[in-house]
Formats: structure tokens, sequence, C-alpha cells
């Protein structure tokens, strides 16, 4: 099969990602078309030893890091826009292949061209500046105390604040009423056998909120017959994706605020 008819099939996710990095359409044709231009200028820089999408990402992203080609933020008329323009070039780009283009950690040091580490380190950092944006404050639902701790320290450690920590439905509602979060994190079995669930389905039918479900049982969630959570993590958990996941529900927030309700309304 010819380069072309091998990345023909990518272009459309290249553009989109084209599009995010210099946050304009035409910037990011832009940078699309001379992508294009180097393939075909000398073949060898598409390394075909490699998954295609990720070596032509690789080659527009070493575009994006040589050529001023066109660097300048367009109109911002979204609240994903407006967040992403905030985000300093390199963890951007961390940010926008593992969240939006769906990259793993692997796939995405190779476009990078760097190691799992130094895509771990941007993704951090992309963190702490989107915390710095939105910085809200956050109810964790949590019937185990060690892992409310741990979920706590997390929380905070990426600029946060913590509003409430709960263990049952009532509490959990007590708290959400007392002082409304911007970011929920909920498992689904609490400590008086209430579900975690419930607790979240009654508190999206006073407040859109953005909602994590970290849980041993997702499928509890995953059955599906409704609409199902936008984010979820699965026990025993990974710190760095905790901190990635809460990165991306305050990043993409009125999505994740529609979804969750979706999720409660289901």
């Amino acid at each position: 099969m010819s380069i072309a008819m091998t990345i023909a099939p990518h272009l459309p996710y290249l553009r989109r990602f084209a599009r995010s990095l210099t946050g304009s359409q035409p910037g990011g044709d832009a940078y699309v078309a001379a992508c294009l231009e180097a393939i075909i200028a000398d073949q060898s820089i598409f390394d075909t030893s490699l998954n295609p999408r990720v070596a032509l990402y690789r080659v527009l992203v070493g575009i994006w890091d040589t050529i001023e080609l066109n660097n300048q933020s367009g109109t911002l008329e979204s609240p994903f826009e407006r967040n992403l323009d905030a985000l300093t070039p390199r963890p951007r780009q961390a940010f926008l292949l593992t969240t939006v283009e769906d990259f793993s950690i692997p796939q995405t040091a190779q476009i990078l061209d760097t190691d799992e580490a130094g895509v771990k380190a941007l993704i951090d950092e992309a963190g702490q500046e989107i915390a710095s944006q939105v910085s809200t404050n956050v109810l964790i639902i949590e019937d185990e105390a060690m892992i409310a701790m741990d979920l706590e320290a997390l929380v905070t450690g990426l600029g946060h604040e913590v509003s409430g920590l709960a263990r049952t439905h009532r509490e959990a509602i007590a708290a959400a009423r007392e002082r409304r979060p911007g970011l929920v994190l909920a498992d689904i079995q609490l400590a008086d056998g209430s579900s975690g669930l419930e607790a979240v389905n009654e508190m999206l039918g006073e407040i859109d909120v953005p909602v994590i479900f970290i849980t041993a049982y997702p499928e509890r969630l995953l059955t599906g017959e409704r609409p199902e959570p936008a984010f979820l993590i699965t026990k025993p958990f990974q710190t760095d994706t905790v901190k990635a996941v809460i990165s991306q529900a305050l990043f993409f927030d009125t999505r994740a605020g529609n979804q969750a309700k979706a999720v409660a309304n289901g």
C-alpha cells in the first residue's frame, strides 16, 4: 500500500489535532499541508516501522517544533478553545494526544520523541496549568478512609480544594448542599450499603457538575442499557490516571457536566 493510501484515513483526525494546536482552522490546515508536503519531499521521515497514525502525527509534531508556520490563536469561541489556549505548547501536545486523540502513553512518547516518564511529566504539567485556570472545590464520596486520604492528597496536589469527604449517601447530599462542588469523585459502593450512583443521581437533580466514578465494580455502570459515565476509573487505580482524568473532566467542563447529567437521567 502506498504512503498516500496509508495516510488518507487519518487525515481528518490530524486536521482536528492541528487545529487544536494552533487554535484556528487556517493555522491547523497550514500545518497539515506542510506535513504532507514534507512527506512527499522525503518519504523517509514517515517511519513505516510505527503505527501509521503514530508516524503521521510524529511528522506533524516535528514540523510544529521546528517551524513557526502559524502559531497564533484564532478566535476562541468555546470553553475548550479558551482552556486550550492557556496551555503551554509541549504540555498541550501531550494532553491533546492522550485525551482528544486517544493515544496511549507509549504511542504519545513515540510521537513526541521522548520516553513514557517524559509524557507523564508533561501531562502532570498540563494538569497543573489547567488547575491554575479552573481551580475548583472537589467533593470526594468514598467509604474507604485510606483511599479517601489518597484522593484528597492527589486533588490538593493538583491545586484544587477538597470541599467535603462523604462516606454515605446522606453525607454526600448534605456536603453538596452545604458547598456546591465544582467536581465530584464518587465510589458506587458506600459505607452504609447505599449506592454512590444514587447519591450522584440525586445531586445532579439539583446541580450541574462533572462526575468521575472511581469504583471496583465498573460493570455496574457499563451496562449498555443507559447513557454511561463519561469518566470512569477502575480500582485499584494509578495516581497518574486519576490526575489525567481530573484534568480532562475540568478541561471539558461543559461536556463533562452534560454527560454526567445524562447518566443521572438515564
